[in-house]
């Protein structure tokens, strides 16, 4: 067995602000759309599954309550560094905050990272 993700799923406040987001804002596409629940293809195999946040808690058995940095990024690689732009650019569109424009990093690519309307972290890079 060698370890996979098929699918990340997000626990949100809204989930139809966070549809419109993704859908709308990102260009996801809208796989299963249910009160509640909102899966969205991305284009790779891949998934993204919407889910309210106290839903999500509650599926886990554990409190919902927390905030700040959750112990992860999500992130968006692209093959260049007008791909890194066009995508913070539309994330900022969409609703999104942008947490840090993009610059050339030390490690010699080029990334920005935004926060989703529910403070999701997305770093978008490139190595070129």
């Amino acid at each position: 067995m060698s370890l996979q993700v098929s699918v990340v799923m997000l626990g949100v406040q809204d989930v139809d602000r966070a549809k419109k987001f993704y859908a709308e804002g990102m260009g996801a596409q809208i796989e299963q759309d249910h009160p509640g629940f909102v899966r969205l293809g991305l284009g790779d195999g891949s998934g993204l599954a919407l889910y309210h946040w106290a839903a999500v808690a509650n599926d886990a058995g554990v409190p919902a309550e927390g905030s700040g940095f959750r112990g992860f990024s999500l992130h968006y690689i692209t093959e260049t560094r007008d791909e890194v732009d066009a995508v913070i650019q539309a994330a900022e569109a969409a609703g999104a905050t942008v947490l840090k424009p993009a610059e050339a990093a030390a490690w010699g690519g080029y990334s920005g990272t935004f926060s989703d309307p529910d403070g999701h972290l997305w770093k978008v890079a490139t190595d070129a």
